[in-house]
């Protein structure tokens, strides 16, 4: 894909998309943990519900930041990501996330990401694989250290979050995402956890006022030009995405799976 979502405000520290995202991250007993509040421009189309694709965005930063000393200097990038969530989450005042590393290869490693509310409760889980960019001139800042620990400002959404992507709906199943310099990250390509907002929004358009119950993202190649294009077929809650550049031949960038909760609401 795309470098992960962590490295986003270091190429764009004060206009990039994900830092209105509120998400902040801090380095607890060796275990990366991030949280934010949720606001209602998180919600999913016609819901109460925080959109999934933006607990894969939080997922992507906070396992990045879990696997990043592992390949450095390389840049980590983002193989294939998952969530999968328990049960609408319309109740939190504020949503934690918490990375664990389950293996650290040299060639691949896996983290795992729980998601728990206000009270403690879990909300659901990602899981996500990263491999380190397999071109050696994309390395991470000499200084990133210095930036992952460094405050960060928390911004907050002024806009429903696939307005302020300028994500739009071109017909039922097909959603649109055009290249904008505060939607890049650092290998100045499409950022990934906007791609899943994309491929979500193609899915939803299709199951008016769902929310996703799983969102799985396949990361096949950057999406360098764009606009992008998400195609969704959805059967019985059941939905296959393509995301494709179409400014680069067309060529296919992310192949998704959704799942909605259906009336078990």
């Amino acid at each position: 894909m795309t470098t992960i979502d962590s490295v986003q405000p270091v190429r764009h520290p004060d206009d990039h998309i994900l830092l209105e995202l509120g998400f902040g991250l801090d380095l607890v007993d060796g275990e990366w943990r991030g949280s934010a509040p949720v606001v209602p421009e998180m919600f999913a189309p016609g819901t109460r519900s925080v959109r999934t694709s933006i607990l894969a965005i939080w997922a992507d930063t906070a396992a990045g930041y879990t696997v990043m000393d592992r390949f450095a200097p390389r840049v980590p990038v983002t193989l294939d990501l998952e969530v999968q969530v328990f049960a609408p989450p319309r109740e939190s005042e504020t949503i934690h996330a918490a990375a664990r590393l389950v293996k650290a290869g040299q060639s691949v490693g896996v983290v795992e990401v729980e998601f728990t509310g206000s009270d403690g409760g879990r909300i659901g889980f990602a899981v996500t694989s990263f491999m380190a960019a397999p071109n050696p001139a994309v390395v991470m800042p000499p200084d990133l250290a210095d930036l992952r620990t460094r405050p960060r400002p928390r911004r907050r959404l002024s806009r429903p979050l696939a307005e302020r992507a300028r994500c739009e709906i071109r017909e039922p199943g097909v959603a649109t995402l055009p290249r904008a310099e505060d939607a890049l990250n650092a290998s100045n390509t499409i950022n990934g956890g906007l791609l899943a907002l994309t491929a979500e929004e193609a899915a939803l358009s299709l199951t008016p006022g769902e929310t996703l119950a799983s969102l799985a993202i396949r990361y096949l190649r950057p999406a360098r030009v764009g606009p992008v294009v998400a195609t969704a077929r959805v059967r019985g809650g059941l939905g296959r995405v393509e995301v494709r550049d179409s400014g680069a031949d067309d060529r296919l960038a992310v192949l998704a799976t959704t799942r909605t909760f259906g009336q078990a609401r």
